[in-house]
Formats: structure tokens, sequence, C-alpha cells
């Protein structure tokens, strides 16, 4: 021990009392409070239902088995896009909690919290001010909704949580320069490309962040190791852009995406400055953003690209002293690459922007904003204060929390969510037909038929759209003739259109006279569907009404059961088609195999009344069989208590049930 120059001695003899105070462990209350501030701004969406494709990614019945899984990885068409981790993730889920909504959007909500976790703990590792600022705007962004409340988006949430936590790994990795960290870090990036291929970024931006931290790249420390990464990126974006543009995956070529070289590169320089301006004000989200029209003509477009390259420019001037704007910008932009017209994607067809498009890019945005915030409140009264420091960034998380609360409640349900969008967005011929498929789902034809001409008038040359608006007209009254006439508009536009035949022929069996008519139509839309190679399985119900029709000509019963004999080698998990070939061998006197096709039905489904009055009737007609037949019309009173033909028929068995006791 020695003494100060007052004469006190320094040293272990000092007392606690002279001790500083230790620092109080901010980070204990931090976690759990950012946590939990992301749950509560989602929980709108905890009970929202499943919308649009999710169907198509929560896992279908034929993929719920172990070979199901197996399929998920080794057949591409098995499921909506070829990312292998995120459905076998769907098919974990699906085994634990089955079709509860729930589960799926906690599930989202974690990973979420999980990713804003993860980029605090980089940007701390990385010194950069702000981090914790940061990683609570990130989790409360509204921005981040779309790909947090929609289950589908599972795919952004996942691969985002392995994009960062392969970024943690490998930065740990830099340093300490340890194998098995680098391969850990390779495993989790691939984890991430199986899961979403826009993580193929992901070795360019560790390349940038070291070029900050730096000032220059060295080949064997920075890029050297980095290079097979590179190389497994760009492969899994080709490949999946490869999924994207074939016709029998996802089919994301045609006239929509017809664009230009030199209109792409309108629409790349236009994109970045629409995700920036939504990142530092989102205001007016919406689902579906309007389709933008790309002219070349048009100088006025030009605008942005040239801006987006300006920019680019006096950001590489102000490198020579300060990098980070520089290569915040390069992240920001790099990250969006995916998405910025190079490529098709399916959702180009009715909007070239979407909020979750630029999920993983956000902290190209909110890092650099929040680190600003940071610095200049140091150099200001704000700094010097914590309580003023703390009440601003707590002002600022609320705000946004607030957004995302409300942001997150339009996806409750379908019609919700396109309303919403229609709200924003009403020139969208896309959200008008999606809310009509919704309306007529749940019977609301005429509603229906209103937002189908909708579609139909924005966009008159769209088949599909007239095919819809079809399909509604003939469930109104008095609306057959309408619907055919959509249907033939339909066809003049696309000749080939297997469901407009389909249609058509469903519209002219129910008009007199007009059942030649009918059958022609759906032979019509059988041969469209083979020579598209959409496949016969795309088209059992044309086979299926083929045969109804056939089943209503004298003399055409052997080619109504050969049809519906087609329906079921396509569809044999159907109940209504194994009721309807019950009732054409019941016709044609064939009783014991229409009641084996009537229990089968009523085994796939049993709360069918007209399945258990034809079986019972086939019954009444086998001597000795009389008592099964009683039984099946009691069943099906009791589903339909007051039916008229039931009464009668039940009336008839017990009859002559009593008088044959006599």
């Amino acid at each position: 021990m020695g003494k100060n120059r007052d004469g006190r001695r320094t040293g272990a003899a000092q007392t606690e009392k002279d001790q500083p105070a230790a620092a109080f462990p901010w980070a204990t209350l931090l976690w759990p409070l950012l946590v939990a501030s992301t749950l509560l701004a989602y929980l709108p969406a905890l009970n929202g239902a499943l919308l649009w494709d999710d169907n198509m990614h929560v896992t279908r019945p034929e993929l719920r088995s172990l070979h199901g899984l197996w399929r998920i990885w080794f057949d591409l068409p098995a499921t909506q896009q070829y990312y292998p981790l995120l459905h076998s993730a769907f098919w974990l889920e699906h085994r634990m909690w089955g079709d509860s909504v729930l589960g799926y959007h906690l599930i989202n909500v974690a990973l979420h919290a999980a990713s804003a976790c993860l980029l605090v703990i980089i940007l701390r590792r990385l010194s950069v001010p702000g981090a914790w600022l940061a990683g609570f705007v990130f989790a409360l962004h509204p921005v981040c909704a779309e790909a947090v409340a929609w289950v589908s988006e599972q795919k952004s949430t996942l691969s985002g949580f392995f994009y960062l936590a392969s970024a943690l790994t490998y930065l740990i990795f830099d340093r300490k320069r340890r194998k098995p960290l680098y391969f850990l870090a390779l495993a989790l990036f691939v984890l991430a490309l199986m899961s979403k291929t826009v993580t193929a970024t992901l070795p360019a931006a560790l390349l940038l962040v070291f070029w900050w931290k730096r000032g220059r790249l060295e080949w064997r420390r920075d890029v050297l190791p980095l290079a097979p990464w590179l190389i497994i990126g760009v492969c899994a974006g080709l490949f999946t852009a490869w999924v994207e543009s074939t016709p029998r995956l996802i089919g994301a070529q045609g006239s929509q995406y017809a664009l230009t070289f030199l209109q792409r590169l309108l629409l790349a320089g236009r994109v970045p400055w629409f995700y920036a301006w939504k990142a530092l004000w989102p205001a007016n989200l919406m689902f579906v953003y309007p389709h933008w029209k790309i002219d070349s003509g048009e100088a006025s477009q030009y605008v942005f690209p040239i801006a987006l390259v300006a920019l680019a420019i006096i950001l590489g001037l102000l490198a020579r002293k300060i990098r980070g704007p520089l290569a915040a910008f390069l992240f920001f932009v790099g990250t969006l690459f995916p998405a910025l017209g190079f490529l098709n994607v399916y959702p180009f067809r009715y909007s070239y922007v979407a909020d979750h498009f630029q999920y993983l890019a956000l902290p190209g945005i909110i890092v650099p904003v929040c680190a600003g915030l940071t610095l200049l409140a140091r150099r200001t009264r704000i700094g010097s204060n914590p309580i003023i420091a703390l009440a601003a960034a707590a002002l600022l998380a609320t705000t946004l929390g607030a957004a995302t609360y409300r942001q997150s409640a339009i996806y409750r349900d379908y019609e919700t969510l396109f309303r919403n969008a229609l709200a924003h967005n009403p020139e969208s011929s896309f959200l008008h037909s999606n809310l009509g498929v919704i309306l007529m789902s749940s019977g609301r034809e005429t509603e229906a038929a209103a937002e189908f001409q909708a579609a139909v008038r924005l966009t008159p040359d769209d088949p599909d759209y007239r095919v819809n608006h079809g399909l509604a007209l003939a469930q109104t009254q008095d609306g057959l003739a309408g619907a055919v006439s959509e249907y033939q508009t339909a066809l003049r536009i696309a000749p080939h259109l297997a469901t407009a035949h389909l249609n058509l022929g469903l519209a002219y069996s129910s008009i007199p006279g007009r059942m030649q008519d009918a059958i022609a139509e759906y032979q019509k839309a059988i041969l469209e569907s083979r020579a598209a190679r959409q496949g016969e399985a795309e088209m059992w119900q044309a086979h299926f009404n083929l045969g109804l029709a056939y089943g209503q000509l004298p003399g055409r019963e052997a080619d109504a059961v050969a049809e519906e004999r087609i329906a079921l080698g396509m569809k044999p998990d159907s109940p209504l088609v194994h009721f309807q070939f019950g009732n054409i061998l019941q016709k044609t006197g064939r009783l014991d195999d229409a009641i084996a096709e009537y229990r089968t039905s009523i085994a796939l489904d049993p709360d069918v009344p007209e399945v258990h009055y034809e079986l019972a009737y086939a019954l009444a007609q086998i001597p000795g069989r009389v008592p099964e037949a009683i039984a099946e019309c009691r069943r099906m009173l009791i589903l339909k208590p007051r039916d008229g033909p039931g009464i009668q028929l039940m009336a008839a068995l017990t009859g002559f049930q009593a008088g044959r006791g006599r």
C-alpha cells in the first residue's frame, strides 16, 4: 500500500463505503423487455386466421406423413416453394398443434424477437452506438408486421433468425479463427438458405462489415474464407429464380413480367427509395401496393435511379473520412437485390413491392439512424440526462409499437386484410378478385359478383377475372346468361383456358336442351388440361361432371360409369364423387356396388343427409335389408328432420316392416 498526496492510504485497505457503486445491470431488464414488448405489439395477430396462400404453406394432408416429409425435401412440386427447412418446420409444427393458428403465430413472434436480440448482440460486438435502440426499433417497426403476422412469412422470420445467427457466429470466428466456429456459421447460413434464399446476400454483407471496420479487405483473412459462401449463395439464388419461372412450379413468366432491361433498371432505381421511405415514415402500409407502370419513355421515372447513383457517389466521397453511411447504403441496397426487379418473383404480377421484401434489409436504415440519434444525444443535453434519453427512446419505441399493434390487427382474417388493402389501393383488380373469392366461399354471391365485376372493369383482358365473375353470376338469381357470356369472353381472350371450358360446361348443363354442348365443353377442358401438362389430376371435376352429363342421357350409362371411375382415381377421398358414382350405379341396377359407394361416401363425410337417403332407398330394394334401410333413413332424419321425401320413405319402410310382422 502507498499514500496519496493527502497522506491517505490507498489500495486494498479502502473500505466498501469508499468503493464506487457497481453499475446496475440494465441488460437483465432490457432482454425480457424486448421480448415482452414484441409479444405485446403482435397480440392482435395471435388468433389471426389463415390467409391467402397459408393453406399452401401449413402442411397439407398428403404431406403430413413421414413420406410427406421425404417429399418436402425431394419432390419439387410438393410444396408452394422449394424451401425444405421452412416446410419441415411447418411439418413439425403441425404435428405439435395441428391446425391451431395460435402456435404458428407464436413461433413467428418468437423468431422475430430472437432476431431483434441477435441484432443487438451483433451491434454491441461491433461497438455500434445505439445497439439497444436499434434492436427495439427493429422489433417494433410496423413494416415488419407483414412478415411476422402472416403465417406464410415464417419464411422471413425463420431465415432471418438463421441469417443473423450465422452472421454473429462468423464475427466470433473472425476474431478467434477457430474452424468449428467457421463450420457452425456456414451450417447456419445453409439453414437460412433452405428457409428463404434472399439470405444469399449474407457473405457480401459480412465483407461489407469488415471493410467498414478495417478500411480494407484482405484476401486471405476476409475474402477467401467467404468465397465458398458466395458460390453457395449464388447457386441457391439461381436455383430459386429457375423455380420461380418454371410454369409447372410457380410460373413467374408471361406478360405480367415482360420488362425490358431498361425498365428493370428503372424499377431497380425506384424500389430502394420506396423501402427507405417506408422505413423512415411507416404510414399507409398495405398488404398489396399499387402496381407501378414502368415506362422508359417517361422522363420523370429516370429521377429515381439517377438520384440513387448520385447518393452512392456522394457517400463514396464521404467514405474517405467516414465509411459508415456508405456501408449502410450498400447493405440496404445489396440486401434488397433479389427484390429489385432483375429477377422475376411471383408477386410482381400484382405489385413490385411488399413490406416483407425488406425484412432483412431494414437494419440498413434502422442501424445508422439509431446510431446517429445516439451520437447526437451524447453531444447535447439529452445525453447528459439519462432520464430524458430513456424517455425519448421509450417514446419512439412506444409509437412504433402502437403502429405495429394496429397494423398486425388487419391480419385477423382474410376479409379484414383485403378490405383494408382496398381502402388504400381501390384500383387493384387483384384485391377485388381475391375479396370476391372470399365472399363466394362464405355464400355471399351477390357481393362477390360486385367485386369480380370491379376486377373485370379494371382489367378487362384478364380471363381469370372473367371466369370468377361468371362463377358468382351463376349462383345469383337470373345470372346464368351473364355467366355464360363471361365464360365465352374469357375463351375469346384465352381459347385454351381449361377452367373456362369447365365452367361453361357447368352453365350449359343447367340450361334445358344444352347437355350436348355441356359435354363438348367438358371434353375440351380435359384436352386443354392435358395439352397444358397440368395433369389429369388437376381436372377431376371435368371427368366428374362429364360422367354426370352422360348419366342424364339415355344409353350413355357405360360412358358415365367410365368417367366417374376416372374421377375417383383422381379424387379417391371425395365423398361427393363416391355419392354421385353410387347414384349412377343404382340407376343401372348395380345395387350392391352403389351401396358400397354410398358407404364409402358416408365414411368420408357422415353428415350429408342425401347420402343416407339414397343408401336407404338402395337397401330397401334388396330383400331382407329393410331393417338396414330403416336405420339409414333414421340417421337421415336426425340430420334433416323435416325432409319430406325422407319422412315418406320412413313411413313406407316402417309400414312395410309392420306388414311383414303381421
